[in-house]
């Protein structure tokens, strides 16, 4: 499946990831559940031509997979989700300016509200004018910020910030220049290692926001991060890991899919390169294959498909 041409300008990671796709050692299968990864497998190649046949824009049911059908899913690269896209284009313009990109990112990913993004703008190192920001994001109607990323205020009064609009508008201009000096210094680093150096930086362990921006990190500055070495695994894809092999960490069986054959079916490309699946993508495959499996067993949370435009 070729890369859209937008998608492709819009990401600066794909040359690499083509490149380690080549040195993958396709054959390494042993200590995975045949059964789990065959499921997965499935999902990955579904979920792909779902995404293919909304980018072509065909005629809807887009699958004949019910569950797919019916409910909201994740695409198998984070890459194509459309909030991902829309934080690295509104972003662009800072390339740059690694601090204040650093900045607008994980501003981005902590607000998880496009909305709210467009109506309060971007921060800056002026104090005058984050001030500005912060007036906007008190005057606005509830809800302001997306369910994903929502966190407990009461996280915040160790760092002695008494709200969320505090938070982002005054520690995080504060703090990202000394965490995107710790990242400048990385070189081909795994998310795994440095996540709790950069979370140490930072003063907070805002774990799972700090995952997401290392890995917009890894798509516009890939000589820093490599998303093929070890990766952390959320709780929402552990299951997923464990059923595959309860031998080893989660950790190491994620590097384990890295290596596998069983997606090479439908995924994207570079030229005559697939890009294959790395740890990054495989987590969050684990994830969606675990709320697959419980909704097709009539459990977990069900999230509807609506049909927007991508």
């Amino acid at each position: 499946m070729k890369i859209p041409v937008v998608t492709k300008k819009l990401y600066k990671h794909w040359s690499k990831h083509a490149r380690i796709s080549k040195t993958i050692d396709q054959t390494i299968k042993d200590c995975l559940n045949p059964e789990v990864l065959g499921g997965m497998s499935k999902l990955i190649n579904e979920r792909m031509l779902v995404w293919q046949r909304k980018n072509q824009s065909s005629d809807k049911p887009y699958t004949s997979d019910e569950i797919l059908n019916k409910f909201r899913f994740c695409n198998v690269y984070r890459e194509l989700d459309k909030q991902t896209m829309r934080i690295h284009l509104t972003n662009q313009k800072y390339e740059k300016d690694f601090p204040l990109w650093l900045l607008n990112v994980a501003f981005a990913r902590f607000i998880c509200r496009t909305e709210t993004l467009q109506r309060i703008g971007p921060l800056s190192f002026s104090v005058d004018k984050n001030k500005a920001v912060k007036q906007k994001l008190l005057g606005l109607e509830r809800p302001k910020y997306g369910n994903a990323y929502v966190f407990p205020v009461t996280i915040l009064h160790k760092i002695n910030c008494r709200n969320r609009e505090e938070f982002f508008c005054d520690y995080l201009p504060e703090m990202i220049p000394k965490v995107a000096k710790l990242i400048s210094f990385f070189n081909d680093e795994s998310v795994d290692e440095i996540l709790p150096r950069v979370t140490a930086e930072f003063g907070a362990s805002f774990r799972f926001h700090w995952t997401e921006v290392l890995i917009d990190v890894a798509y516009q500055f890939p000589n820093l991060i490599n998303l093929y070495k070890k990766f952390p695994i959320g709780p929402g894809a552990k299951e997923s890991m464990i059923k595959l092999s309860p031998e080893v960490s989660p950790e190491e069986t994620c590097l384990k899919l890295v290596s596998s054959k069983y997606s090479t079916q439908k995924l994207l490309e570079v030229g005559r390169n697939k890009i294959l699946l790395s740890a990054e993508n495989w987590e969050g495959v684990g994830c969606e294959y675990r709320k697959y499996v419980n909704l097709k067993n009539k459990k977990g949370r069900k999230r509807y498909y609506i049909t927007k435009i991508e």
